[in-house]
């Protein structure tokens, strides 16, 4: 029996993962955005220049997408690419200021949006409890 209730637990987690991602994805559309483009502009508005080689470890990309989503966004003018003064190895992506405006129109709607989501529910916890689930799940990766 628990064994049953550990599988609906996981088909219930991807469902409610998949459409929080419909929302997302909706949400962006209207701004010609994609998910994946929204989630790097996020983490730039967020938190300021970021390396670009840095991005896809926070954004969860690839090195090669995260190279394509910032071509993107770049050819779209919300973000550049600066160079580091103290390690020309070493690029960074900023926002523009079309790209900071971008953000600051829709980012305060798709925050309530998610806080609507999520209304009602002990956050620590799940935060807690979806860690567990994850660092469990990256111990046990035989690959």
């Amino acid at each position: 029996m628990e064994e049953r209730k550990t599988l609906k637990a996981i088909t219930v987690l991807l469902r409610a993962s998949q459409s929080i991602q419909d929302v997302v994805k909706h949400e962006v559309a209207d701004y010609g955005l994609n998910p994946t483009e929204f989630s790097v502009l996020e983490l730039l508005y967020h938190k300021g220049d970021q390396p670009i080689q840095i991005i896809g470890k926070k954004v969860l990309l690839s090195s090669g997408s995260v190279t394509y989503i910032v071509d993107r966004l770049e050819s779209k003018g919300y973000l550049i690419r600066k160079a580091c003064p103290s390690d020309r190895r070493v690029t960074y992506a900023a926002l523009t200021e079309e790209g900071q405006t971008l953000m600051s129109s829709i980012f305060p709607a798709h925050e309530k949006r998610m806080d609507e989501l999520f209304d009602g529910l002990d956050l620590d916890e799940t935060i807690t409890q979806l860690k567990t689930i994850g660092k469990r799940a990256e111990a046990s990766k035989i690959f």
